[in-house]
């Protein structure tokens, strides 16, 4: 895996690996050029002693940035390298040229492009994909467009894309329009990062102090006085067409790799009582109950999450 990662300075807004990480083992800035985005991310090396030293790819969730795992990928270094993406308009990647939404669709085709961009020569020709929330929905596409490509899926409080019934098509289409016409309005400008990290707090997806300001300075960047979002305003934007649940089902039911559900007691799945079809569609399916919320991964006591990830990648 020759010229893999191309080392990139790292951004005045981000911190220092000490300030993340403790004693865990140090990661550095990366970057994949494609053909028509650049996306950046996070990489930790493998030891020594690897497992089977097959490339371990992190998709982060909606509006989060590759340092969500920065507890996790250091856990996973023994089994192979590690390596955390930015999606397109997240973090320290690019974002989409003007008049170009972000399509969930989008996302899987950048991470085609990455994989046969940049890891073709790995063991067996595959990679390992854990992804958290929008990461895994983005994983589970990928997983079953390209099962040649996926040696085994984690799926972190994620089981398959958002949904909407047919006939509310058109109405999802026309409020997309009207927002991409209306435009993202003026940003907030915070006076520093612990004051946008305090906002982040709460939300859909609510979050510690700690988690919060481990993981909002990737999105922000230095204006005047103080700090606005980095990440692309326009990702708010409702899609314009999403899938069904039929469309869903059939997209699960395709993956024919070893998948881990990661499902957090107290996530954002954790209150569906309909995941039984999406569950069953899935041919190789282990699922494991882990304690926490939708971040299950970065806040609060990890150790539940990492074990079941290792116990899951190393006994195939």
């Amino acid at each position: 895996m020759n010229d893999m990662v191309i080392p990139t300075e790292a951004s005045g807004s981000q911190p220092e690996p000490s300030d993340t990480q403790g004693t865990t083992p140090a990661f550095r800035e990366s970057a994949w050029k494609l053909r028509h985005i650049t996306l950046a991310g996070l990489s930790w090396p493998s030891e020594p002693e690897s497992h089977d030293n097959t490339p371990i790819l992190m998709l982060h969730g909606w509006l989060d940035n590759s340092l969500t795992f920065v507890k996790l990928a250091p856990e996973l270094t023994s089994l192979g390298p590690v390596y955390a993406l930015d999606f397109a308009g997240h973090g320290h990647s690019g974002h989409r040229p003007e008049g170009q939404s972000y399509l969930l669709m989008d996302y899987v085709a950048d991470l085609a492009e990455l994989v046969e961009r940049y890891f073709q020569e790995t063991p067996h020709g595959r990679i390992n994909i854990i992804g958290h929330s929008l990461g895994g929905i983005v994983g589970a596409l990928y997983a079953a467009a390209f099962p040649e490509r996926v040696q085994n899926l984690v799926m972190i409080d994620s089981l398959g894309a958002l949904s909407r019934p047919v006939k509310e098509t058109i109405p999802q289409l026309r409020k997309a329009i009207k927002k991409r016409i209306a435009g993202s309005g003026k940003q907030v400008v915070y006076p520093d990062i612990a004051t946008a990290a305090k906002a982040r707090e709460g939300g859909l997806s609510p979050l510690s102090p700690e988690a919060a300001l481990t993981l909002i300075p990737r999105n922000m960047k230095p204006q005047g006085d103080g700090y606005v979002w980095q990440t692309d305003p326009r990702l708010r934007h409702p899609s314009p067409l999403m899938m069904t649940e039929d469309q869903v089902l059939a997209s699960l039911a395709a993956i024919d790799t070893r998948v881990l559900f990661v499902r957090a007691d107290q996530g954002l799945l954790s209150y569906r009582k309909d995941l039984d079809k999406r569950a069953e569609a899935i041919a190789h399916l282990q699922i494991a109950k882990v304690p926490g919320g939708h971040h299950c991964h970065l806040d609060g006591e990890t150790g539940p999450v990492v074990t079941a990830i290792r116990q899951f990648l190393e006994n195939e």
